[in-house]
């Protein structure tokens, strides 16, 4: 696949995952500065790791969210939990991966993640609906 079919593919499966509302705030966002690096995670991360057969999207949320708690990355385990969603992730299940990460990544990693997840599930909860479509956490 050629990098113009390796960013559509990318876009593609970024809208699928993060949002339409996140993709065009982030595109909307882009400047000359950060430009190559849009457009090396849509590439990458989008078109070329998420698009792989290999994991279904599922997995692979719940495998980004565990990441996220062990380098203990808010903001970016904050977009995730609320992609997980789009990707059929329930918040039991959301809630092992905590608990797991709690042994393997740390009581405070966890801790921190539990307190966004909540906040998280409750912003999402207040959001008028806008989208017949979108799961309820």
């Amino acid at each position: 696949m050629d990098d113009t079919k390796r960013y559509q593919q990318g876009m593609k499966i970024r809208r699928a995952v993060l949002g339409d509302e996140h993709v065009d705030r982030a595109v909307a966002g882009t400047t000359d500065f950060n430009r190559d690096f849009q457009d090396f995670i849509t590439r990458n991360a989008w078109g070329e790791v998420w698009s792989r057969p290999g994991l279904p999207r599922h997995t692979r949320s719940l495998l980004t969210l565990a990441m996220m708690v062990a380098l203990n990355r808010g903001d970016e385990f904050r977009m995730h939990v609320k992609a997980a969603f789009n990707n059929g992730v329930t918040r039991d299940q959301i809630k092992e991966v905590l608990l797991q990460s709690a042994i393997y990544c740390g009581v405070p990693a966890a801790n921190s993640a539990f307190h966004i997840a909540a906040d998280v599930f409750k912003e999402m909860n207040d959001k008028p609906k806008t989208n017949s479509k979108r799961r309820r956490p």
